[in-house]
């Protein structure tokens, strides 16, 4: 299927892509894996011309492996990964599976759908990881993008949120967003709490996050990538049952189930739109936090 790209969100993920902090298995290749096009090429009967679509990280996987089968297609053995082993969507045409396009629910526009395609949608899925239930308590390690959608899922289940993080403006956004309570990264939380998602690619803020947890309680990371896990005491953060579990790319399932709750809660990620030939501009933004929100890429 063939996309007419009219917005391309840019994140974390891509930066690493760039940079080079996640290994090359291509020489050239174009980043950009929150992408919301319109159907030019391809159609399906699900899917006709002129039919407005998102595609996200996941690209694809091959139906046939072990997880496939066993409704795990995340951990797919053999996986599509858009902006990394495909051409992503920096770009103003972009190849994609039809089976892997999201149709887009009416009044999410371009601009502002983009960032849910990855971050939305990876920030629920940790949720769902840590296994969050309507009513509790739960934390956040890192208040960034996937975290600022999150909370307000978490908030319509009528949970206390709980926000630990570094960057100042980062905790004035949680506040003003209606965080139960927000710390920095030294603090924590006054409460033991029932769940925890850590945003932070860092072992030592897994680490805060697992001494804040009650009995039996779970820690889901949310990170593609993971910096040195620091030792700690079984004893005091591990035992009683208390899981700590990483979050791994997202089902289809989780795309479609996040796009129908991002449309009826009227979730709208602040953003800052950039022309496709001010595409390194953007990562630099991304980079420096020097953007309120999200950056996004308009062809």
């Amino acid at each position: 299927m063939l996309l007419r790209v009219v917005a391309c969100g840019v994140c974390r993920t891509d930066l690493h892509i760039v940079e080079g902090d996640l290994p090359a298995l291509r020489p050239r290749l174009i980043p950009g894996h929150q992408i919301v096009g319109e159907v030019v090429e391809g159609a399906t009967k699900e899917l006709p011309l002129g039919s407005r679509v998102g595609v996200s990280w996941m690209g694809g996987v091959d139906g046939s492996c072990w997880f496939c089968h066993h409704s795990m297609e995340n951990l797919c053995d053999h996986p599509v990964f858009t902006g990394y082993t495909v051409d992503g969507g920096y770009a103003e045409y972009v190849a994609a599976r039809s089976d892997f396009a999201f149709p887009l629910p009416p009044g999410l526009d371009d601009e502002h759908v983009a960032p849910l395609l990855c971050a939305g949608i990876i920030g629920f899925r940790s949720l769902r990881v840590a296994g969050v239930e309507k009513g509790e308590r739960v934390g956040l390690f890192g208040f960034g993008s996937s975290a600022s959608l999150a909370i307000a899922i978490l908030q319509s289940w009528k949970c206390e949120v709980y926000v630990v993080t570094r960057g100042e403006s980062h905790r004035k956004s949680a506040t003003l967003m209606g965080a139960t309570w927000v710390g920095k990264e030294d603090e924590k939380p006054p409460v033991p709490i029932d769940r925890a998602i850590t945003f932070a690619p860092s072992g030592k803020v897994v680490v805060s996050a697992l001494a804040s947890l009650r009995k039996g309680g779970v820690v889901a990371i949310n990170a593609i990538h993971l910096d040195q896990m620091p030792a700690f005491d079984y004893d005091k953060l591990l035992w009683g049952e208390r899981q700590i579990r990483s979050v791994a790319n997202m089902t289809r399932q989780d795309a479609r189930d996040f796009l129908q709750i991002a449309h009826d809660l009227h979730i709208r990620p602040n953003v800052t739109v950039f022309a496709l030939a001010d595409a390194n501009q953007a990562l630099e933004a991304v980079k420096k936090e020097t953007e309120q929100g999200s950056a996004v890429i308009v062809p």
